[in-house]
């Protein structure tokens, strides 16, 4: 196998069509902000109370740490596909495809609470206070199908739906919290408010362990997506290193707005945020804070956040079936890329239905599953991130001791985020409070492990079929980095073709 192997596969997607700023606007759109907030702020102040804030910050470290990992294994190899891709060059084929399975989980297991919020708030921005569940579920359907739609239609309108849908999110956290602070600070501040401490922000003020994994878990899932920025590569300008450094942005963004508003809403709110509604905390904050006609705008938040998150949960499971299927690893059809609109079309429509059928199916199942499956995603998600953060350094063994700045950025760092998601997902498999929360429990086995467990079984089972059906791929040779060269747009002399050289 020839190092060019990859990247001499044209997939056909639209070239040069996002910018930087549209990757920034993917990556934090991704992570859904206004949404992540609703539906974690609760259960993380649960656990941790007055220190929320430092949770959001160290749950960004080892985030930040990751997306430094994906950096570099862009700038070598960008392809849609990201872990799964650069998972199989430096651990091997199946671990790749295992990677690659992942990443399509977790974007289909979020898939029934985006639905469930949108179709809820779309209510509540109607006015409408208690929709019935088959209201709500016929609601969330429509907008899991409108937003196929536009994701099918092509990758320069949905960069464009981002923007939109994003601006009106950020700048409506920012008002809330401005407002939540002038009311603490400068109004008549409501009972239980509380001027913000330093101490909030210093995570050693959490005194039990068990507590401060169980926040740091949930606190994952609110950085989670910030990586769909990297699934757009090949369809960004400069796909080398501008998808990299969006990664690396939206993180140092994404930790500023959650400090902001955490700190914010715990100074409003006091200790009664603690004990509050665990589904949604911004929309009764909003009521108190901003009164009802401004409370809307929350509303309209996180309507726009699940709606911008549903989007960018189909844009990149479908890159990813596109880019396995484009390396042999999955059927040749996920493969298939629209004529006209450039976007992978099959894998798309797929996407999109096998969300229909999940939504509709676990609303049937059970109204706890909500709260499971986000902490079973979770799970999934550390596990990826981890792997992510491993074939870093395997990738780069050869380079890391060439440099300090190698060393930290290519070795130290990526060891460190993988082996932080590692623990967390060893620690949150064993947690008490998990059994405790979850409604759904086997032998004394939680909801979210098991159904991260059958993910993950699911997974292997299928890949077990793909190695009998598509032998080929699993042949795969690992391979390694090639050494950096001086002159990085010629090759020395006898380099592979299209080797990574100028990494």
């Amino acid at each position: 196998m020839s190092h060019g192997h990859h990247r001499g596969i044209d997939k056909g997607l639209k070239k040069d069509a996002i910018s930087f700023l549209s990757n920034i606007t993917i990556a934090i759109s991704s992570t859904s902000p206004a949404y992540s907030i609703a539906a974690t702020l609760g259960p993380i102040a649960a656990f941790a109370t007055f220190s929320t804030p430092s949770i959001m910050v160290v749950a960004f470290i080892p985030m930040l740490f990751i997306a430094v990992a994906c950096y570099h294994l862009n700038r070598a190899d960008p392809d849609c596909g990201t872990t799964f891709s650069w998972v199989t060059r430096s651990l091997g084929p199946r671990a790749g495809w295992i990677g690659g399975w992942s990443i399509i989980v977790t974007n289909i297991l979020v898939m029934p609470s985006l639905a469930d919020i949108s179709g809820k708030y779309t209510f509540r921005l109607l006015g409408v206070a208690d929709p019935s569940a088959i209201d709500v579920g016929i609601a969330g359907v429509a907008w899991i199908v409108i937003l196929t739609a536009i994701c099918y239609l092509g990758i320069t309108l949905s960069a464009r739906t981002q923007q939109i849908l994003l601006m009106a999110e950020l700048t409506i956290l920012v008002i809330f919290a401005a407002v939540a602070l002038v009311e603490v600070y400068a109004g008549t501040p409501p009972a239980g408010a509380q001027p913000i401490a330093w101490g909030w922000f210093n995570p050693l003020h959490i005194s039990d362990f068990g507590k401060f994994t169980e926040a740091m878990v949930l606190a994952v899932f609110i950085y989670w997506g910030w990586d769909s920025c990297i699934s757009v590569n090949e369809e960004t300008q400069e796909p080398r290193t501008t998808p990299g450094r969006a990664a690396v942005a939206s993180t140092v963004i994404l930790v500023a707005l959650y400090a902001l508003v955490a700190a914010a809403a715990v100074s409003v709110a006091g200790p009664d945020l603690f004990s509050k509604s665990a589904d949604d905390v911004l929309a009764p904050l909003g009521l108190s804070v901003l009164g009802p006609s401004l409370g809307k705008i929350l509303v309209l938040a996180v309507l726009t956040s699940a709606l911008a998150s549903t989007q960018t949960s189909i844009l990149p499971a479908a890159r990813m079936a596109l880019s396995m299927a484009h390396a042999g690893a999955i059927p040749r059809r996920f493969g298939d890329v629209h004529g006209r609109h450039l976007s992978p079309g099959f894998s798309t429509l797929t996407m999109g239905a096998v969300s229909i059928v999940w939504y509709v199916g676990m609303t049937i199942l059970s109204a706890d599953v909500l709260t499971d499956s986000i902490s079973a995603l979770g799970l999934v998600i550390a596990f990826y991130y981890g792997l992510t953060g491993v074939a870093c350094v395997v990738f780069y063994r050869r380079e890391i001791l060439r440099s300090a700045s190698n060393f930290l950025s290519m070795g130290l760092l990526p060891a460190v985020g993988a082996s932080i998601m590692a623990m967390l997902l060893i620690k949150s498999c064993f947690a008490p409070g998990q059994a405790a929360t979850s409604q759904i429990s086997v032998l004394g086995v939680s909801g979210p492990v098991i159904i991260g467990a059958a993910a993950v079984l699911t997974g292997i089972l299928l890949m077990l079929v793909a190695q009998r059906q598509l032998p080929v791929f699993f042949r795969r040779q690992r391979e390694v980095a090639v050494p950096i060269t001086p002159a990085p747009r010629v090759g020395p002399p006898g380099a592979p073709p299209g080797g990574d050289a100028g990494v």
